[in-house]
């Protein structure tokens, strides 16, 4: 082999829903991970028992730290304002994510988008496309969408996006498939390589089954924004439980695990009902860790706009607008509230995020197989973020982190 390279010992490593007791060997030249013998030399890290797992990805985000990403300016301030989001996600375990525009006008989404298109960012998570919520979607269930912007599915995606938007930055579309010409406007979108969710619906379970034959493959934050599950009828929820030889498959299906949007108890019964396929997301939105108050809106939500702990409403009403917790913790409530063990959990935000967005193979992300990147996070039993590690490099280090705000503390004092 030329070139250096990182052998983690002491450690345990997530592989298929499973802990490994094995070392995890990385090349710094190539970003890659190497097979796990035959190398002498390097740099040996011990991790202290802790545990390897892919790098966070993040599939469905807003935003956070007071910028969402509809607060577009112009492009110079805007990819500053990206990179710096792209750095804060880097320390709590994210390694790519894609930037979720929910509606917003036209012109709108073709002013924001071009700044979305994939890239690496140095130091900090890769930036791997945006994810549109809208404007396709039914106006009894907006949420916090302004359903006067909501579009036909018969209006051409392009004229919405814009063309050239459709092969660069959009990898991701919600889409409610109960709609007139859905169907249509699902296997565009798959034409161009975009993956189709299906949320913001009235849609039955016949209805659902429609938009899978149609391209679908997931579901956006599954009994949020939909029909409930019932005795006797399941609705665009009860998709997830068809079984794994149903023509096509079963979807991947979203989950906000905030405590917020679903019950634990729900949470629970979700994941459990399909792990290989359950996607924890944050939906998070710029009030994430922002002081508790009233804030101002933005291009999707035009009102005021009230944080309170974990739960953020448009002021005045009990909308939910999106959701103000980091992604470890997401993880960690899912361990707490199905009784998962850490392996099971980080599959939901690492392997089976990387299978639905199909960035699995060979030089791709959520998988810590030899050929895949080495994007990787450190965490502890409890599935706190210890560390975490892009291309190669450790580009974040809880220890780090806690004794330079300790040196800053005392040079202030």
């Amino acid at each position: 082999m030329s070139g250096w390279f990182t052998l983690f010992t002491n450690c345990r490593y997530v592989l298929d829903g499973q802990l490994v007791d094995d070392h995890l060997v990385i090349s710094d030249e190539t970003g890659l991970i190497l097979k796990r013998e035959g190398y002498i030399g390097g740099e040996a890290v011990d991790l202290d028992d802790n545990i390897i797992a892919p790098g966070f990805l993040e599939l469905h985000t807003n935003g956070a730290n007071g910028f969402h990403f509809t607060h577009f300016e112009d492009e110079k301030s805007y990819g500053r304002k990206v990179d710096d989001i792209a750095r804060y996600y880097a320390t709590q375990g994210v390694t790519g994510f894609w930037a979720t525009i929910p509606t917003v006008k036209g012109e709108e989404f073709q002013r924001i988008l071009p700044s979305l298109a994939p890239r690496d960012i140095p130091n900090s998570a890769s930036l791997l496309g945006a994810h549109v919520e809208g404007p396709y979607l039914h106006p009894t269930k907006k949420g916090a969408h302004n359903s006067s912007l909501f579009q036909p599915c018969s209006t051409p995606a392009s004229s919405i996006y814009g063309f050239s938007n459709l092969s660069s930055a959009v990898k991701l579309a919600t889409i409610a498939p109960e709609l007139p010409d859905s169907s249509t406007l699902i296997k565009d979108l798959a034409s161009h390589d975009i993956r189709v969710s299906m949320g913001h619906s009235t849609a039955t379970l016949d209805q659902g089954l429609s938009g899978l034959e149609a391209g679908a493959t997931c579901l956006t934050h599954t009994l949020n924004a939909m029909p409930p599950f019932t005795s006797r009828d399941p609705g665009l929820a009860g998709l997830i439980t068809i079984p794994p030889t149903h023509a096509p498959p079963p979807p991947y299906y979203t989950i906000i695990a905030d405590g917020e949007h679903l019950h634990p108890n729900t949470v629970s019964l979700l994941h459990r009902a399909n792990p290989k396929r359950s996607i924890i997301v944050t939906d998070s939105i710029e009030l994430a860790s922002l002081p508790d108050g009233n804030h101002r809106g933005h291009a999707q939500i035009p009102f005021e706009q009230t944080k309170k702990g974990t739960r953020a409403t448009i002021a005045g009403t009990e909308t939910l607008i999106g959701g103000c917790i980091p992604l470890q913790e997401s993880v960690r409530n899912l361990m707490a509230w199905s009784g998962c063990g850490i392996a099971e959990a980080v599959g939901t935000v690492t392997e089976n995020a990387a299978g639905l967005m199909g960035v699995d193979g060979q030089g791709g992300r959520g998988v810590l197989r030899e050929g895949r990147r080495a994007d990787l996070t450190v965490l502890s039993e409890e599935g706190e973020v210890l560390q975490t590690w892009i291309a190669g490099h450790k580009v974040w280090d809880r220890e780090e982190d806690l004794g330079l705000a300790e040196e800053d503390k005392e040079r202030r004092e």
